[in-house]
């Protein structure tokens, strides 16, 4: 079974052939993002239910009578001005409205909305639709409409939403949209009983519909399973992940610990790895691919999660309204006294990782009395708490202790984790200054020598060795005297401040990455038959600022997108025309040019970023500049003063670039691409954590030490590429899909 989400709803101009034949093999999944209804505009969570979209391998073959109605011809359009019928015409905010064709031109029609007598506007033929005679009436299935456009379609899931009604069917593909607020009973354990054995279609469109299929699929077929979940942040990517993990462990599981055991786990994932954004409260700032792994009997036995691409730039800034990662607060409001004092621990806002964000604490009226005073920032104290229905940070720390202890870590590897999320956000606290010698370089700032003890207390470290390897660089001669000779280099106070960032980058990117080793060894399975594959991935991104994260993010996207035209709708027209369905041929771009613009070899941008890293001096200034060089007649690629947008023209042409995706053109800012493609520490920090008194962070850095790829050559700094692992999991993760729905 296919499970996707896609950001754009084009797709389902495609159901005139949906209707004649359900689609064999695949699953689809549009994301749409009404507004909050006003009494839930502080309840954006992104997590009560988002845009899912399903179908499974291989379905029975079933007919229905195609009774579209396909428009176009100016006839048409006469005869809907004669009959006084109503059309979708485009609106610059809601997408479309409702108007009357008072005149028909050569390529335009002359509209008057239905809420504006007396006023018209010309519309472009193509962007016109005809409506339903009841645009009030909505059906579970958008196929069972008369006229099945984007116009309908759009209308349809906005009327159904407005009645709570979340979930919504296009043959065998299930729109969902974020209600950002928990609905009574919808995913109830009487609900989970409800749809457990049941086919497709019989029950109201629903997630449980989509993970019941799967399974059944799965126990038919004998054949793996993969659903992908994607959407744009706050879509309910996750929660919906979450929805299909509890329902096949409850339905399916054996009723042991080990089913308690995979959902427990979420917590823990969450409190690492998920962050408060401007968009969503609790989103996931990693990727995820979540196995559920059944035996002969096609009863759960285990689980397995891969991750990839934590997002750690977040680790050292966060924007005005953003946090920093859960794990950092919760730990402030939650620790005991006993390890708040152990810590060294204050209220957010002492802590550089975390006051240039959002420092204030999600907490309820009950929960925000419990914290105590000298634990809450300025910030909270006069702006009050965050607030989210399903988010509690001083509660959330609890039950991710109980969490801890259900999937097996005891006190003493729970107070490791915590020692280091500690550590690391004393290291963001020393800070540098100039010495104001002739030989260069810089010092600790006096103020420091506190936070300096606090960080190599906590990592285990030598309080003087960690003051020098962050203000100088060892590097090895190669000429000119003895090979070999170490050379101590003093950095520069900017300089001492990227060590300082990338040395907590790589202490919590690698807490993460034992973390999701933990959660795997808690759920262990000997044998497996067959599993069902949940990739949570984040969707196509466009903010109004965008870096390095979202330009990874997206490229994935390009890949997922190719792989939905080639499974849902090359392979399907051809499937058609084999079998004389007369079905009018569905036109979609074809977006390999986009892919090779990113990852080709030698010309590919993520190829050009990796040999700007390993020049003797590298910049992003550079690098934009080779792109705009290399590319400068590619169509998929322009420069930021074309941009419709204001505050991108303002950007240089060094400074940026724009690609043209399949979901629209994003500008990309290049600042920080270098530094963030490079997964490397140099030399100094490197064997300074790798020869940590403390076992536990010793073993963090035990196989990236190991590493072939971290080894560094004399007199250099070493260059692990972020793009490259990246590019290497995306081109990994379509042939591994196309494996499951084949297997």
């Amino acid at each position: 079974m296919l499970y996707f989400h896609v950001l754009c709803c084009g797709v389902v101009r495609s159901g005139d052939s949906c209707r004649s034949r359900s689609v064999t093999a695949d699953v689809t999944v549009t994301s749409l993002r009404f507004s909050p209804k006003p009494e839930h505009q502080e309840e954006r969570s992104g997590r009560a239910g988002d845009l899912s979209a399903g179908t499974s391998a291989f379905l029975p073959r079933r007919t229905t009578r195609p009774h579209a109605v396909c428009w176009g011809t100016h006839s048409h359009w006469e005869a809907a001005m004669d009959d006084g019928k109503p059309v979708w015409a485009p609106h610059p905010t809601d997408g479309f409205q409702l108007g009357m064709i008072v005149d028909i031109g050569a390529d335009t029609l002359t509209i008057e909305p239905l809420n504006h007598r007396g006023k018209t506007f010309l519309a472009p033929i193509n962007q016109v639709f005809p409506a339903e005679d009841d645009v009030n009436k909505h059906v579970e299935d958008n196929c069972s409409l008369m006229y099945l456009n984007e116009a309908t379609l759009l209308n349809n899931v906005r009327v159904r939403y407005s009645k709570d009604l979340i979930y919504t069917f296009v043959a065998n593909i299930l729109i969902a949209v974020n209600p950002y607020y928990d609905i009574p009973k919808l995913y109830a354990p009487e609900t989970i009983k409800s749809y457990h054995g049941r086919s497709l279609g019989t029950l109201p469109p629903h997630v449980y519909a989509i993970a019941d299929k799967a399974y059944r699929d799965m126990k038919v077929l004998k054949m793996s399973q993969s659903i992908i979940v994607s959407g744009e942040s706050g879509a309910g990517k996750t929660e919906n992940t979450k929805f299909v993990l509890r329902y096949l462990t409850t339905s399916y599981g054996t009723g042991q610990d080990i089913d308690e055991r995979i959902v427990e786990a979420n917590p823990l994932l969450e409190a690492f790895g998920n962050a408060k954004t401007v968009r969503n409260n609790n989103s996931s700032r990693f990727g995820k691919f979540v196995e559920i792994h059944f035996n002969e009997k096609n009863a759960v036995v285990g689980g397995f999660v891969s991750h990839y691409l934590l997002e750690k730039s977040r680790i050292c800034m966060q924007g005005t309204d953003e946090r920093n990662y859960h794990i950092f607060y919760r730990l402030c409001a939650g620790a005991s006294e006993d390890i708040r004092n152990m810590l060294h621990l204050n209220s957010p806002d002492s802590f550089r990782y975390l006051n240039r964000g959002c420092t204030r604490y999600f907490s309820s009226k009950e929960s925000d009395k419990q914290i105590m005073q000298n634990r809450k920032s300025p910030e909270h104290v006069k702006a009050g708490a965050l607030k989210d229905p399903l988010l509690d940070d001083l509660g959330d720390f609890n039950r991710m202790c109980v969490a801890m202890k259900k999937i097996g870590l005891d006190d003493t590897e729970k107070l490791n984790l915590f020692r280091v999320v500690a550590g690391v956000l004393h290291l963001g606290n020393i800070d540098f200054e100039e010495t104001g010698s002739t030989s260069g370089g810089c010092v600790l700032k006096n103020q420091s020598s506190q936070t300096l003890q606090h960080c190599a207390e906590l990592l285990g470290l030598d309080q003087e060795d960690l003051r020098v390897s962050l203000t100088t660089r060892v590097m090895l001669t190669t000429a000119g005297g003895a090979k070999g000779t170490v050379i101590k280099v003093p950095l520069k106070v900017e300089q001492a401040n990227s060590a300082r960032d990338a040395l907590a980058k790589a202490v919590y990117s690698r807490l993460f990455d034992h973390v999701v080793t933990r959660v795997n060894q808690c759920f262990p399975f000997e044998t497996s038959s067959n599993f069902i594959g949940v990739l949570d991935i984040a969707g196509f991104e466009y903010f109004e600022h965008n870096s390095y994260e979202q330009f990874c993010i997206n490229y994935c996207n390009e890949k997922l997108q190719q792989f939905f035209n080639e499974r849902i709708l090359k392979e399907e027209q051809e499937l058609y025309q084999k079998e004389g369905l007369g079905v009018n041929e569905v036109h979609y771009v074809d977006n390999q040019d986009c892919i090779d613009l990113i990852e080709a070899k030698l010309l590919g941008i993520l190829d050009i970023l990796d040999e700007e890293n390993r020049l003797p001096q590298p910049s992003d200034q550079h690098f934009a500049e080779a792109i705009h060089s290399k590319h400068k007649d590619h169509f998929r690629l322009t420069i930021p003063r074309k941009s419709k947008l204001a505050i991108h023209r303002n950007i240089r042409d060094d400074e940026g670039f724009i690609i043209r995706h399949f979901a629209g053109a994003v500008c990309y800012e290049t600042t920080q691409f270098v530094e963030k493609n490079n997964d490397a520490l140099h030399m100094s920090l490197e064997s300074l954590v790798c020869e940590s008194k403390d076992k536990f962070v010793r073993d963090l850095f035990e196989n990236n030490s190991n590493s072939k790829d971290s080894k560094q050559k004399a007199g250099k700094l070493s260059f692990i590429s972020v793009g490259n692992k990246f590019k290497t999991f995306s081109c990994l993760l379509t042939p591994s899909l196309r494996k499951a729905l084949l297997s």
